[in-house]
């Protein structure tokens, strides 16, 4: 009994010992499987408290577009205080300009097999006063005197919701039905103008009250939208005077816009002519006589809207020799024409415009895709200056009293065309329909 008592007295001496004299304290192990990846930020030994293992937030791959800076190091930070939050940079260029009238702002859109309910959300979102949508009178009318029931219905939901929205729509026509042209080569106008003009009667007699302008034909100084007969800017004129006459007969509220010349540099006469001389030659064979308004496409290639082709040093490093690849020239140059024309109270209407950039712009697997041959240009720009250039281009547009509504090309030709397609360098969608920076400054422009 005595050594037992023994015993269990030494016991008790042993773990009162063990209460007074604390354990070393043991890290916390990370698990072998985890590897930590490399930080960026450098933390120092001292900025964790005593006894902890400081893990650091390492910033995961950003989405498409967005423009977020890796955390960075913040000098204030004392020990003991919480890792800093870092702050992300805005996604979209502030626009600082004075207001943009909504009645000035439109966007062009792809419309077939696409959920007219989703664009009129853009729309809202955007907050446009116009929309453009295109009428290929070739697939509109197939077969003479037989039309397109499902290319109508969408284009009735679009004008019916639009109108709803108090958004004006803008119609732009051309490209004439095979049966009704000389060659099938191509896109170009038809052997009699008068199937023209009944189109537009029709089209016209459908809408009536509905739809606030059509724009007759398009890029006509192209060979490729005027093939079958010689490049004529007298008989584009004649073409729209009996297409305006169509709009009229069924609608006389309705505006007359003026097919817009391509702005390409080229002037040889049989692929192209030159924008100016062409531009010059509609109004020599009358256009202002009968239109509302005289349309242009003032691309600027990969050029500042405010630059011009005569200032010493350029940024863009092509297209930026002639003033045909410039926003502010090209407006400039057509002006003077009207008011060398007697037409100075013909407003120009933009009926395209834009920047494209192929930043972001992936194949289905993931690759980056490059602007394709002939667009070259398109890598001089990032998203960023596609946003900042585009809402200058509409500040400018609304500085100069002799300038209509301006039409953005374009919301979402991706819906449509794949990375091999320059169109899509223009759309304010990615292929995952997630919002560009223009889409976004355009959205929070303000008003």
């Amino acid at each position: 009994m005595r050594r037992i008592l023994f015993l269990l007295f030494g016991i008790l001496l042993l773990l009162s010992a063990c209460r007074q004299t604390p354990a070393p304290e043991q890290p916390t192990a990370v698990p072998p499987t985890v590897s930590l990846p490399t930080v960026v930020t450098e933390i120092s030994a001292t900025s964790a408290p005593t006894g902890q293992i400081f893990v650091p937030v390492v910033p995961g791959e950003q989405a498409a577009g967005d423009s977020y800076p890796a955390p960075s190091p913040n000098p204030s930070q004392g020990e003991g205080d919480s890792p800093p939050t870092p702050t992300p940079e805005p996604a979209y260029p502030a626009y600082t300009g004075p207001p943009l009238d909504r009645d000035q702002i439109g966007i062009q859109i792809y419309l077939h097999r696409q959920d007219v309910r989703e664009l009129l959300r853009h729309f809202e979102a955007l907050n446009v006063g116009w929309v453009k949508v295109q009428v290929s009178w070739k697939l509109h009318e197939p077969r003479p005197g037989e039309y397109s029931e499902e290319l109508f219905s969408e284009l009735d939901r679009l004008v019916a919701g639009a109108n709803g929205q108090g958004v004006k729509v803008l119609l732009s026509v051309s490209k004439a039905p095979e049966w009704s042209r000389p060659t099938t080569e191509m896109d170009g106008p038809p052997g009699d103008y008068a199937l023209f003009e009944g189109f537009m009667r029709t089209l016209a007699t459908r809408y009536t009250g509905q739809v606030a302008a059509y724009e007759l034909w398009n890029e006509a100084n192209l060979q490729r939208e005027w093939n079958g007969t010689p490049l004529s800017a007298a008989d584009l004129v004649e073409l729209m005077r009996r297409g305006a006459a169509g709009v009229r007969a069924a609608d006389p509220a309705a505006l007359i816009i003026s097919g817009a010349p391509a702005t390409t540099g080229i002037n040889d006469g049989v692929s192209a002519i030159d924008d100016r001389v062409y531009f010059k030659a509609m109004l020599a064979a009358g256009a202002a006589e009968f239109i509302d308004g005289a349309g242009v496409h003032p691309y600027g290639w990969a050029n500042p809207p405010d630059a011009h082709a005569a200032d010493a040093t350029q940024v863009s490093s092509s297209h930026n020799n002639h003033p045909s690849f410039f926003f502010a020239d090209t407006l400039a140059d057509y002006r003077a024409l009207l008011v060398d024309a007697g037409a100075a109270g013909v407003p120009l209407w933009p009926t395209e415009f834009g920047w494209g950039t192929f930043e972001n712009i992936r194949f289905e697997d993931g690759s980056r895709a490059a602007p394709p041959a002939g667009s070259e240009f398109m890598a001089d720009n990032s998203e960023w200056e596609q946003a900042v250039y585009t809402l200058r281009a509409f500040e400018l547009g609304q500085e100069w009293d002799w300038v209509g509504p301006l039409f953005l090309w374009n919301l979402n030709f991706t819906r449509a065309l794949g990375p091999e397609f320059q169109e899509v360098g223009y759309s304010l969608l990615r292929f995952d329909d997630s919002r560009r920076p223009v889409y976004r400054a355009l959205e929070n422009r303000g008003e």
